[in-house]
């Protein structure tokens, strides 16, 4: 199959692989942004064909993940009122709030339904004219112009039963909040090839400028990120630091300028808080004034929530890249997809959900084995 199996190539991974081993003359930090790179290494077992000192860790490019609670348990506040319809993705059901979560609402009596795109939301409202829809409208980049359209269309058609509950983030701001932090261990980046689909590459440069740090961006089967991993590779080994584009049959320099001009004309840049980090300046999307009777924190008038998270999830250091999940004493026994303590655990691109469903086992067996006593002499 074009573009699938090739990029699943055995033999291919193994060389790159192999070249990945002949390059490296030191020890290097890399970090993937993106969940489903994340998954991918996990599911195939990629940072085991790289040689100890090349260590990957993960980012905050999980949607899901960086979704504040605060928006999450507005969420199930809307969803608990009878005139509502909450209309969501279907990874977003199980992710906590503060004291549950949209699932157990929705198993309360509340009207949460699960929808493939914004549009079935509009459409929802437009069947049900009675009832006030909500959708919650999270991501990156990549799903901001789907969810630009919806609202674009409901004011089209002059819906006033329609509204989103916004929190959308972008990638390249928690990529210099990232740089300047003085926790900071990473030197090269695997930028998120879906996110640049939308966006392109040029997004990147400024970044690779100010930081002098190398960026690929990468796709999302095997060969693509040993392939980036590479690059990165050998630009550290000379000393350089250039924006690369791995992902060359999907992204190209100036990105989908079609769909950025639909985001452009629904949302603007604004401070923008990420789940486990904090507030990230002008790291966000919200919905311009022009919308903003399709904005559910003004129709509902939500206000200000504020909520900690649980004192015993390290997912924020997950998402900085300074933790592994099997770092965390909750992963895998008090922390699981069935009882999850944070949005890693449950989104389909968390990092901890990547390590439970293709690591566990490992880390089990590890575990016994520093339990078992010596065999006596």
């Amino acid at each position: 199959m074009k573009y699938l199996d090739e990029y699943r190539d055995q033999r291919i991974a193994r060389a790159l692989a192999s070249e990945i081993v002949q390059r490296s003359t030191r020890p290097w930090v890399l970090m993937e942004i993106c969940g489903g790179q994340t998954h991918t290494i996990m599911r195939y077992g990629l940072d085991e064909l790289l040689p100890s000192g090349i260590e990957l860790v993960h980012g905050p490019g999980c949607p899901v993940c960086v979704t504040p609670l605060e928006t999450v348990d507005k969420a199930i506040a809307l969803a608990l009122h009878p005139e509502v319809i909450l209309v969501s993705y279907g990874d977003m059901l199980r992710v906590p709030g503060s004291r549950s979560d949209l699932l157990r609402a929705k198993a309360q009596g509340a009207d949460v339904r699960i929808a493939y795109s914004p549009t079935e939301a509009v459409k929802i409202a437009r069947s049900n004219p009675e009832r006030k829809v909500v959708f919650l409208a999270i991501g990156f980049e990549t799903t901001a112009p789907a969810n630009a359209m919806a609202a674009w269309q409901a004011k089209r058609e002059k819906l006033s039963n329609f509204s989103m509950l916004v929190s959308h983030v972008l990638v390249p701001p928690a990529i210099r909040a990232l740089m300047v932090s003085s926790s900071n261990r990473v030197q090269g980046f695997i930028a998120p090839g879906h996110v640049c689909t939308v966006v392109g590459c040029k997004e990147y440069e400024a970044l690779v400028r100010h930081f002098r740090i190398p960026i690929v961006v990468g796709g999302f089967e095997p060969v693509d990120i040993l392939e980036a991993v590479l690059m990165l590779v050998r630009q550290l080994e000379a000393g350089e630091a250039k924006l690369e584009n791995q992902y060359v049959r999907s992204v190209s320099y100036q990105g989908n300028l079609p769909a950025q001009q639909i985001m452009a004309e629904v949302f603007e840049v604004a401070d923008q808080k990420w789940r486990g980090i904090g507030p990230i300046p002008l790291s966000g999307l919200q919905l311009r004034q022009e919308y903003a009777a399709y904005d559910a924190n003004r129709v509902f008038d939500l206000g200000e929530f504020s909520v900690d998270e649980p004192a015993e999830c390290i997912s924020a250091q997950v998402l900085q890249g300074l933790k592994k999940p099997t770092d965390c004493p909750a992963f895998g026994m008090r922390c699981t997809p069935e009882n999850p303590l944070g949005a890693p655990m449950v989104s389909s691109e968390g990092a901890c959900a990547a390590y439970y469903h293709y690591r566990r086992h490992a880390v089990a067996t590890r575990s016994v084995l520093c339990q078992r006593k010596p065999a006596s002499m």
